[in-house]
């Protein structure tokens, strides 16, 4: 037996965990099973969660209230941008990095951002050998 922990997802909170599960689905490509209290997406980069809440309350941003929130990466903001609109998404008013970064919530309120920025290649790149 080996004590390695392996990340394997994120479960987020909704009125309706199929539906939300379907809507990142169609947005990421992937394909979403389960029951309106408990659902996944997978797809061909990660998977997502989500468990049904009967008093769920879409969290508010900016401020305190969001404690956690959604990146992909695009290769273009606004072929995506439309895309997540056509499915139900919202562009969020606030948009402090709109050079290379969109927020929207989906159709539940959880904020989730596009970006050009590619976390994985950035942190690559500036780490040497023995850092």
């Amino acid at each position: 037996m080996s004590d390695t922990i392996r990340l394997e997802g994120t479960t987020l909170n909704a009125p309706d965990a199929l539906a939300l599960a379907r809507f990142y689905a169609e947005i990421t490509g992937g394909t979403a099973s389960g029951t309106t209290h408990w659902a996944a997406v997978t797809g061909p980069n990660g998977s997502l969660g989500f468990q049904q809440v009967d008093d769920f309350e879409p969290p508010q941003w900016p401020g305190s209230d969001m404690r956690m929130h959604l990146d992909f990466y695009v290769d273009d903001l606004a072929a995506t941008g439309a895309r997540v609109l056509a499915a139900g998404a919202k562009l969020h008013d606030h948009q402090p990095n709109s050079d290379h970064c969109y927020v929207y919530t989906d159709p539940a309120g959880h904020p989730f951002c596009l970006s050009t920025w590619d976390t994985e290649a950035a942190t690559a790149s500036s780490l040497s050998p023995g850092d």
